[in-house]
């Protein structure tokens, strides 16, 4: 099967999904990073564990991570075996046309982001079965041929709709691979409903009972950010999120707890190497 070469870009080149097969044999080192899409990471192979908005999840072959167009998250990748994985990262708006009456595709994505839970650990079979689809999907993408792009896309919609029943028979045992804290949870999730007011460090600290020190410490550790730089990626992936949907970038930038317009503007091209007014260009 063809192996992509793997760079970091973060941003789709298309309007619908895009999809991917990595394989190094050297580590990498991939910094936390968010984007404005939904992305499937199907691991294969290598020694490896994944970061996502605080939890620390230990990574057995042919386990799947959801993530959508919200979630912080990075890789932690170790030496020893060759690094393998499958990645497809899908639009939301094409994600949505593509469900039927039947079954909603987005209900995995959905229900992963309300439980702050992103495994999935399908069975030998569903894994086999998960890994045909998308080696047909892969080669449908590098075809020339006619029907190529539609042919793609129905082995897509295939893959997810066994995506999503692997997502809902997942066993209750696989807990035991999430390392995780209750603090932290309980204070990321208060920053995903409260990003767009002014967050103070003793705020958090009177609210969760937590003394400045142990909370510094114990946010990095866990999250792998500072609870200043998360809290600051949250803002900016909101108002990224904003300008796609075309809200004036002002508005984007107040409504998502930004104090002073400059200082956005500077940390959002520092972010995503391109400006607000460029992301609402491409819609």
């Amino acid at each position: 099967m063809h192996n992509d070469t793997f760079t970091e870009r973060q941003r789709m080149k298309t309007k619908d999904f895009e999809c991917f097969h990595y394989k190094d044999n050297m580590p990498l080192n991939i910094p936390f990073h968010e984007h404005d899409f939904y992305e499937i990471y199907f691991f294969i192979s290598g020694n490896a564990s994944y970061i996502i908005e605080g939890k620390m999840y230990q990574l057995q072959a042919g386990d799947i991570l959801l993530t959508d167009n919200k979630d912080i998250h990075k890789p932690v990748i170790n030496s020893g075996k060759p690094y393998e994985r499958y990645i497809i990262w899908i639009q939301p708006e094409f994600l949505h046309q593509i469900s039927f009456s039947d079954i909603d595709l987005v209900q995995c994505f959905r229900h992963s982001s309300e439980n702050n839970y992103k495994l999935v650990r399908p069975d030998v079979l569903a894994v086999s079965h998960l890994k045909q689809i998308f080696e047909k999907m892969a080669r449908a993408e590098m075809s020339n041929e006619l029907g190529n792009r539609t042919l793609s896309r129905i082995y897509l919609t295939e893959f997810l709709v066994y995506l999503n029943r692997a997502y809902f028979s997942a066993p209750e045992d696989i807990s035991k691979d999430i390392t995780e804290n209750d603090k932290i949870n309980e204070i990321v999730s208060y920053i995903n409903e409260n990003y767009s007011k002014q967050l103070t460090l003793e705020d958090f600290c009177k609210k969760f009972y937590i003394s400045k020190s142990h909370l510094t410490s114990l946010f990095k550790q866990y999250t792998g950010l500072s609870l200043y730089k998360f809290i600051v990626k949250k803002r900016l992936n909101a108002a990224r999120n904003m300008l796609r949907q075309n809200v004036p970038v002002m508005q984007a930038c107040f409504e998502c707890g930004f104090t002073d317009y400059s200082n956005f503007l500077k940390a959002f091209k520092r972010e995503f190497s391109q400006n607000p007014k460029e992301i609402r260009r491409v819609l």
